[in-house]
């Protein structure tokens, strides 16, 4: 019997978002809420979307900073400093 060696592939339910499309995504969803004109179960499971949504934002966002603090050790560069808006000086 043959089997396959290839992983099983995810459906794209189980994949998680890019994540622009993941912000196109809720950004759409957010004026659809704002206009206020769904009824209240689809409301619901838009809101229920954004979450997931932005939840995947947060990860893959967190990720990318994760990736970009190792670069900058193995290439022996200061490590990443915190940001604080009152550091913007006006000009």
């Amino acid at each position: 019997m043959y089997r396959s060696t290839m992983p099983a592939q995810k459906t794209a339910k189980d994949a998680p978002p890019d994540f622009e499309l993941a912000m196109r995504d809720l950004e759409e969803l957010v004026e659809r809420l704002e206009r206020g004109d769904l009824p209240l179960e689809e409301s619901l499971a838009a809101f229920e979307r954004g979450v997931m949504l932005t939840r995947a934002c947060q990860t893959a966002l967190k990720e990318a900073e994760q990736k970009v603090e190792i670069l900058l050790k193995k290439a022996g560069e200061p490590a990443v400093e915190a940001f604080a808006p009152e550091d913007i000086k006006n000009g």
